[in-house]
């Protein structure tokens, strides 16, 4: 068991690294074609399309291999629970994302001359929602297709951020780019997903799941609220850090945590490799999720060194000495992903015995009171006063999710 999550991570891991190595090419064609201002207005673009659907999403992969097990009936009514609530996050997204941009005034950073293109990114972002078909492969452990297909995302970022360089360096070119290569993975992933499950049109229902299963709503709210936390936590604070302190530091903030918090992306991939097999073994579970959080923490650890010793040159490589400002709040949330790195076993572990929400409640009031503390800390600190924030929600929270497991 512990070897099958180990390689499902690898194949994860692996998708990562690549992404991670692109990544690191597209953010340098990006922060130097726009130059400072205009990568923090594009930052504020994409990080609002990105909260909304992260803030609207379900997420459905775990729904997918939580009953995915239970015969094929079970299996179709929750892959078609799952798409009728990808359709419903669509619907109540693009809703959210039209009334917010209308409404919202100065108080929103996206800039005035971009509200339209924000939106229709949004749009784009609500679309390519890949959650369902992401379920469909881990239930099949086909994790070598997942993997392939999310580098999809990087590889058409640096080809076409490669050629708007060239012949278009603005905002909206770069926006279309992003658009292009979310539609391009989602497509990758749901051409994989259909080789090993035909779409159950007559279960696309958000009610036969729940009429046989109970608890259906309470553990697909327990996990949507969790993934709502790590978006809030993030994509949120993205945009409070634009609002109180422009679109420049927004952008800085970007590139430290663009830098950082890779080891929150292997946290991720950490938690969904583990989750399937916890479900599939619960009596093994505590050893799984014990050997797995040893092995993370000392990666985790290892990398935030990394990131103290080189974070200056590798800032002034990729993104030039105007970024400089980022490195204090890379270091800062390169140990917060470290720390999301040790617990992220432990979350797949209390999410796989039923207790979503109880994870919910463990990640939301540290999350709370970090945004609430945001702006007093970046009057104290500025930028690095955000990731000190992320940094204390993280800590708090893998700490009460270590307490609460060893509990039970």
């Amino acid at each position: 068991m512990i070897r099958r999550a180990l390689q499902n991570t690898g194949w994860l891991m692996g998708a990562r690294g690549v992404n991670a190595v692109l990544s690191l090419a597209y953010l340098a064609l990006a922060t130097r074609a726009l130059g400072l201002e205009g990568f923090g207005n594009f930052v504020l673009c994409l990080t609002f399309a990105q909260a909304v659907a992260g803030l609207c999403s379900f997420q459905t992969w775990q729904a997918v291999i939580h009953w995915g097990h239970d015969g094929e009936e079970t299996k179709s009514d929750a892959i078609g629970f799952a798409m009728a609530l990808d359709m419903l996050t669509f619907v109540g997204g693009a809703i959210i994302a039209a009334l917010l941009l209308e409404l919202s005034g100065d108080w929103l950073p996206v800039p005035e001359a971009l509200r339209n293109e924000a939106l229709a990114l949004t749009l784009v972002w609500l679309f390519a929602i890949r959650s369902t078909p992401t379920g469909i492969l881990r239930l099949h452990d086909r994790y070598a297709k997942g993997a392939g297909a999310d580098t999809v995302t990087s590889f058409v970022r640096v080809i076409g951020a490669g050629i708007v360089v060239i012949l278009a360096p603005t905002i909206e070119a770069f926006l279309l780019v992003w658009a292009i290569a979310e539609v391009a993975t989602a497509g990758t992933y749901w051409y994989f997903a259909l080789q090993y499950e035909k779409l159950p049109l007559r279960h696309i229902s958000l009610r036969r799941l729940p009429r046989s299963q109970n608890k259906a709503w309470q553990f697909v709210w327990g996990t949507a609220l969790s993934g709502t936390l790590q978006i809030a936590s993030r994509q949120v604070l993205v945009l409070l850090v634009g609002a109180l302190g422009g679109a420049s530091l927004a952008g800085i903030y970007r590139v430290a945590a663009q830098l950082g918090e890779g080891l929150l992306k292997l946290a991720q991939a950490l938690m969904r490799a583990t989750y399937p097999e916890l479900v599939r073994d619960p009596e093994a579970a505590r050893h799984i999720a014990s050997r797995i959080g040893k092995i993370a923490l000392f990666t985790g650890l290892g990398t935030v060194l990394i990131s103290v010793v080189g974070g200056h040159w590798v800032i002034m490589a990729i993104a030039g000495r105007e970024y400089l400002p980022a490195y204090a709040p890379m270091i800062l949330l390169s140990a917060a992903a470290a720390i999301e790195l040790a617990g992220a076993s432990l979350e797949a572990l209390l999410v796989s015995r039923g207790h979503a929400l109880r994870n919910f409640m463990l990640r939301a009031v540290p999350t709370a009171l970090a945004l609430v503390s945001l702006p007093f800390a970046m009057r104290w600190i500025g930028v690095s006063g955000a990731a000190l924030m992320v940094f204390i929600a993280s800590l708090v929270s893998v700490s009460a999710l270590m307490w609460v497991t060893r509990q039970r």
